[in-house]
């Protein structure tokens, strides 16, 4: 059963939040034209690696520190470009305890320059690099099936 049930632009069956608005980063983090995704263990889809922002960090500080969490990778924060900020207030996350956050994400980009040995987290079932022909045949967290589109498939 998943903990986490995810909305995008489905104001008919999203819940209506109960929190503040929720400031996140997610890393567009490819190696080899590949993108890495962590299969996720609150709802068992694929999606970016990356996490909320703490109450004093930088979107660069919380993307460095979730990559270092969830992949075992110390990557200075200068490194990551920020590539877009996804801000639709259709984007939602309802959890198990009944709190429903607005997600507001900060996505940074990085092409790794090797293959990375990489940890996985208790937050993650398994991390793989996908190419874009491998995307078409995995589910997508809805709330990031857009970025992944946006920054990876549709780059140039």
């Amino acid at each position: 059963m998943s903990y986490v049930t995810f909305y995008r632009g489905d104001p008919k069956n999203a819940p209506k939040t109960t929190m503040p608005a929720h400031l996140g980063t997610n890393a567009i983090l490819t190696w080899e034209g590949k993108l890495l995704l962590e299969r996720r263990r609150d709802s068992d889809t694929w999606g970016l690696v990356g996490g909320g922002c703490k109450k004093y960090e930088t979107g660069r500080d919380a993307i460095a520190r979730e990559i270092y969490e969830e992949l075992g990778l110390r990557i200075p924060k200068g490194r990551f470009t920020k590539l877009a900020v996804y801000d639709d207030p259709g984007r939602i996350a309802a959890y198990r305890d009944g709190s429903v956050w607005r997600m507001v994400i900060v996505v940074y980009g990085l092409e790794l320059d090797r293959e990375p040995v990489l940890r996985i987290s208790p937050e993650s079932r398994e991390l793989r690099f996908f190419s874009k022909e491998e995307l078409n045949h995995i589910e997508i967290a809805v709330t990031h099936q857009d970025i992944v589109e946006d920054l990876f498939l549709n780059k140039v």
